[in-house]
């Protein structure tokens, strides 16, 4: 099986923000390699869910 990975990030106030996106692929791809899953593809998102749209 292949897996994606995705990272999304509020561009509303870093500092609440626990992992920034570097962090977050770090992490997920860490995971990745621990469980040996093959990724395929990365999709970032950095936005408010604040705001329709």
């Amino acid at each position: 099986m292949k897996y994606i990975v995705y990272a999304r990030k509020s561009t509303e106030e870093d500092d609440r923000q626990v992992l920034s996106i570097e962090a977050q692929f770090v992490e997920l791809k860490e995971f990745a390699a621990k469980e040996k899953l093959e990724i395929v593809a990365s999709f970032q998102e950095a936005k408010t869910a604040k705001e329709p749209g």
